[in-house]
């Protein structure tokens, strides 16, 4: 089983660690700006740090049940392949806001756009597998008929 999810194991973990990494940088802004907890405003440069982490945050649950779905569901090569894709998007992302709110635009609509194709790729996956698990109807079989 373990040869199934490897892929997926792999990229969850570099995940976590880039979500480690964006706290990381909010703990170096607020030393840099003297920001103490629980304060989240100050300086925009400071602001920006702070709010590309917690937009990181509040997409990765979403990003880790799309790419398991997609990847135990459709195919973990593609699922995780697109999980790596989402990943440096997700940095560029960062890296953007960081610098400035209009440079995050590019990356966030891209990193949506392989969000859309993970939850693609995980209905259809879900969804063959009901019909050929539960209907008899394998979708497969069908399209290469």
């Amino acid at each position: 089983m373990l040869d199934q999810i490897h892929w997926l194991a792999a990229v969850t973990v570099l995940g976590v660690l880039e979500q480690a990494y964006f706290f990381l940088q909010v703990i170096y802004a607020r030393r840099l700006f003297g920001i103490s907890p629980p304060k989240i405003s100050g300086p925009p440069e400071f602001e920006r740090i702070f709010r590309a982490q917690v937009n990181s945050s509040e997409y990765f649950p979403i990003f880790l049940a799309l790419l398991w779905q997609a990847g135990l569901f459709f195919h973990q090569g593609l699922a995780a392949a697109l999980g790596l894709l989402y990943l440096y998007v997700r940095y560029c992302y960062f890296m953007g806001y960081k610098a400035s709110s209009s440079e995050r635009l590019a990356p966030i609509y891209f990193s949506a756009g392989v969000l859309w194709i993970l939850i693609a790729v995980s209905a259809l996956g879900i969804l063959h597998f009901f019909l050929s698990h539960y209907v008899g109807l394998n979708i497969l079989q069908l399209l290469t008929a």
